[in-house]
């Protein structure tokens, strides 16, 4: 099960949107933006 695409890109879609929930708190908290995609292992986009 666990090895299957489907789970497998679930579980890469629940990462990142814990990532991307956590944003706005790390924002708030005063680090850059380099600083948040670093610390999210994220690229920031162009």
């Amino acid at each position: 099960m666990r090895e299957s695409v489907i789970y497998q890109a679930i579980l890469e879609e629940g990462e990142l949107s814990a990532k991307l929930n956590s944003i706005p708190r790390l924002s708030v908290l005063g680090l850059s933006v380099e600083q948040i995609a670093q610390a999210l292992d994220l690229e920031i986009g162009q």
